[in-house]
């Protein structure tokens, strides 16, 4: 599959309704969030876990390296692995075991943990427009659920 073009996304606002599209989207179990820090990951992260019922707060788990988040659609894993010294140390810290069927995880800088991790089913690359854009964000997608996405983000605009 080939990367389509940027989505623009010109605030805060837009990058968690951009996120809630996945909520709309079957079968995804994998989802690599990259971009440097700052760039709105756990922002699109938090449009998610409201589209799918949660109410409270959503960290980063920069400190923690995994917040779980248990829904009723299914136990939520998100993941920040920038503080990872080397990709073993997920081994140690028993991510394989968190791995349950329907579980869906949420990583951030998954480049960390290269080798240890499952293929995505989506990527998403968030980065920001230029210096004078604010909030404004650009969000390239790819992977197997990139298209689902991408229509999925479209409906939601089309009835909000």
């Amino acid at each position: 599959m080939t990367e389509a073009g940027p989505i623009d996304l010109p605030d805060t606002r837009a990058t968690e309704a951009a996120g809630a599209a996945l909520a709309r989207v079957e079968g995804v179990r994998t989802v690599y969030l990259e971009g440097d820090l700052g760039a709105g990951k756990t922002t699109w992260v938090r449009g998610l876990l409201r589209a799918l019922g949660h109410a409270g707060p959503v960290r980063s788990p920069t400190y923690t390296l995994v917040e779980s988040y248990e829904l009723d659609s299914g136990t939520i894993l998100h993941f920040d692995l920038y503080r990872l010294g080397d990709p073993e140390e997920l081994e140690y810290l028993g991510v394989r075991e968190l791995h349950a069927p329907g579980a869906l995880w949420l990583i951030e800088w998954p480049e960390r943990g290269r080798g240890w991790l499952p293929e995505p089913d989506l990527r998403v690359r968030l980065s920001g427009h230029a210096e004078d854009a604010g909030d404004g964000r650009r969000m390239f997608l790819e992977g197997p659920a990139a298209d689902a996405c991408r229509a999925a983000l479209a409906d939601g605009s089309a009835s909000g």
